[in-house]
């Protein structure tokens, strides 16, 4: 008799599934102490650094111009793929995680809040940190910094409609990287999903509180930006990248997977 043909199962992981890794990593999230979370943050905020780091080197070596702008971006993923590979606290990628378990077990609320508010502020001194080493030390030559000065002058002087509406998007997209980073079984395509992503956040210069508060602190540490002024920018862009967080990628995602199991 011939040999039936043996049915080849796809190794991708179903939303069901995902949505249980996105659960696990929730729960690992809200246990870990609050001492853990501000040092992993502080972590997290310094690294994001690199996002604008990178950028301003390449600008500045690379000249001025359209292509050379394009380039200057492809380095930009180079932060949140060290952050989010490297497991570090990163306070948009916790718009998915945390939200996920908080859907499912409201008790659970109390601590959703502990984290956000451990990891962001632990976030914002973290990118402070970096805006002082690199501004106020001679680590950097004066061409690199002046083109970080740059890009933070650039992202505070942008409308308060468009940061809190680039900040929706890119919200969406960080808390999207977290979903797919979820689906991936390895660490090679974690970071081309990382990279893709993230580089759109950069090119299209939508808000990220975080990534972007390292190149505007940059400014105010300089004294080219006043300081109230950023405050004002971080509580849009946050706002911003919450509601495209939460509400665009943490509760769609949720609600499809639930949908599908009443269905069945």
């Amino acid at each position: 008799m011939p040999k039936q043909p043996v049915e080849m199962r796809s190794n991708r992981r179903s939303a069901q599934e995902i949505l249980e890794q996105v659960i696990q990593n929730g729960r690992d999230e809200l246990d870990r102490s609050t001492q853990a979370l501000i040092f992993s943050g502080l972590a997290g905020g310094m690294t994001m650094g690199l996002t604008g780091l990178g950028v301003a080197v390449s600008k500045a070596t690379l000249g001025e111009g359209m292509w050379q702008d394009a380039a200057s971006h492809l380095i930009y993923p180079l932060g949140f793929i060290s952050v989010i590979i490297g497991r570090a606290q990163l306070f948009t990628e916790n718009t998915l995680y945390p939200v996920i378990i908080v859907l499912d077990e409201h008790r659970r609320l109390l601590d959703m809040l502990r984290l956000w508010a451990a990891v962001f502020v632990s976030n914002v001194i973290g990118a402070l940190i970096f805006a002082a080493l690199a501004t106020r030390t001679p680590a950097l030559m004066p061409a690199y910094r002046e083109e970080l000065i740059k890009l933070g002058l650039a992202a505070v002087g942008s409308s308060l409609g468009f940061v809190f509406w680039s900040g929706v998007i890119g919200g969406w997209i960080i808390a999207l990287v977290a979903w797919m980073v979820s689906a991936s079984h390895w660490t090679i395509g974690q970071i081309a999903i990382v990279w893709m992503l993230t580089f759109v956040v950069g090119i299209g210069h939508f808000a990220h509180c975080i990534a972007t508060s390292g190149e505007i602190l940059a400014a105010v540490v300089s004294g080219f930006a006043p300081t109230l002024t950023y405050l004002r920018w971080l509580a849009i862009a946050t706002m911003g990248n919450i509601v495209g967080g939460v509400m665009i990628v943490s509760l769609l995602n949720y609600g499809q997977v639930k949908a599908g199991e009443q269905e069945d």
